[in-house]
């Protein structure tokens, strides 16, 4: 079994910046990440671009060149690629953690391949993997999916896309643009604030002119395998259609974090509890780093106000050990 100072969950951005950070330090460590390298980022819109800029997204100072003030996915799989092998950093990946206890002191990670022991973990594996459901009949069809890549696929096809955010109105335009025949179920009274703002005039402008159909103040009712059914103020309504895009946001992984014994907070945000000062959780040697550190507030954390958790979680470990060297 081998045996390391800190073992990190999660392989994206800020699992990458704390491996970096411990190498740096001097802490033998090891990245574990279930798919391939920032493997969130890899299942994004295959034409996505961040809203923040270039400079936002480096990591441990290491610079950040795009075509374009604010770049594509393509270049930033690019950029921590090769990070992670430039730097050589030890990460392992499609390899899923199955199950970590802590056992006195020493906690024991055990993937789908082999086990390790460490006195410290950080938890760094964002949000993306579990999607917020309508929980409504149907959504479990074929026709429906809660993730989104190429608009090439939706050509010649009418869409339903639910939601209001970035993800959902990137999905709708480029769909729409690729020929598709758009209706936006949106359960607010608006598009979403927070859209990107050179988006947001687009889709708003596509809805006015009638190209894009949007419901406001709208939910699904029912999906159904040629029709969907939405609840809107005018009543309710079927629609012919061939394909749902359920962009309803996603959410961490909780049970994960309660088998952890860490505690999160009983309103529906669901924030764990940690100290800022350390990142340390309520469990003694258990870190938390990154957009998890949000619970549901999932806009709260992002790389570029999360890359400070790196350094911060290794001060507190390299503290830590040099406590224990100089009381024995």
């Amino acid at each position: 079994m081998q045996q390391f100072d800190v073992v990190i969950i999660g392989g994206g951005p800020i699992g990458i910046a704390c491996g970096l950070e411990a190498k740096k330090q001097g802490i033998s460590y090891i990245i574990i990440e279930k798919g391939p390298i920032v493997n969130s980022l890899f299942n994004y819109p295959m034409n996505m671009q961040f809203f923040s800029s270039s400079e936002k997204l480096e990591i441990d100072e290491i610079p950040f060149i795009s075509k374009e003030a604010k770049p594509k996915r393509a270049e930033a799989l690019e950029y921590y690629r090769r990070i992670v092998t430039s730097n050589q950093l030890n990460i392992h990946l499609f390899e899923k953690v199955l199950d970590t206890e802590k056992q006195g002191e020493t906690f024991l990670v055990k993937t789908d391949k082999d086990e390790y022991q460490s006195k410290n973990v950080v938890v760094a594996t964002g949000f993306y993997d579990i999607p917020n459901t309508m929980e409504v009949p149907g959504e479990d069809l074929p026709k429906v999916s809660h993730y989104y890549n190429d608009p090439h696929f939706y050509a010649s096809q009418k869409l339903v896309v639910v939601g209001a955010s970035n993800s959902a109105i990137d999905a709708a335009l480029e769909c729409w643009r690729k020929g598709a025949e758009v209706t936006l179920v949106i359960r607010g009274p608006e598009v979403g604030p927070r859209v990107k703002y050179w988006v947001r005039p687009d889709i708003i402008n596509r809805i006015e002119e009638g190209s894009i159909k949007a419901y406001y103040n709208s939910t699904v009712k029912e999906i159904r395998p040629h029709e969907i059914v939405i609840n809107s103020p005018e009543g309710v309504i079927l629609l012919e259609n061939d394909f749902v895009l359920a962009l309803t946001g996603y959410k961490p992984n909780f049970a994960f974090l309660e088998k952890l014994g860490i505690e999160l907070s009983n309103d529906p945000k669901r924030l764990p509890k940690y100290d800022p000062a350390t990142m340390e959780t309520n469990v003694d040697g258990l870190f938390l780093a990154g957009v998890i550190c949000g619970g549901m507030e999932t806009h709260k954390w992002f790389i570029e106000n999360s890359r400070i958790h790196a350094p911060i979680i290794m001060n507190a470990i390299k503290h830590k050990m040099q406590s224990v060297a100089e009381e024995s």
